[in-house]
């Protein structure tokens, strides 16, 4: 049998616990089913920003804030903002995609 400390046979016992429920922790966070749709939303929304911002590009410029006193009317020589429309068109896609996620792996 080698020639080793009990003292030091318990601390890195205690270590490697202590790392071992580090590495514990670390996966549960990252497969939780809470931290995997903060991370799913964060990505949806960086996403669609993108998105929204190349459309407005590819439409003449990027979108302009409404006017004091605009009724909301669109006039002829102004783009209409397509942000928040895109953006709840993505969030229901998401929200349908994942409806149909969970249907599909109840039926399992």
């Amino acid at each position: 049998m080698a020639d080793t400390d009990p003292d030091e046979l318990e601390r890195q016992i205690a270590r490697t616990r202590a790392e071992l429920a580090r590495t514990v922790d670390a996966i549960v966070d990252r497969v939780s089913p809470k931290r995997v749709a903060e991370r799913t939303v964060a990505d949806v929304k960086s996403r669609a920003g993108h998105f929204v911002a190349a459309v407005g590009d590819a439409l003449g410029g990027a979108a302009r804030p409404a006017r004091p006193g605009d009724d909301g009317q669109v006039w002829e020589d102004e783009q209409p903002d397509l942000g928040p429309v895109l953006i709840g068109i993505g969030a229901v896609l998401v929200v349908g995609a994942a409806i149909v996620l969970l249907r599909r792996r109840r039926r399992r």
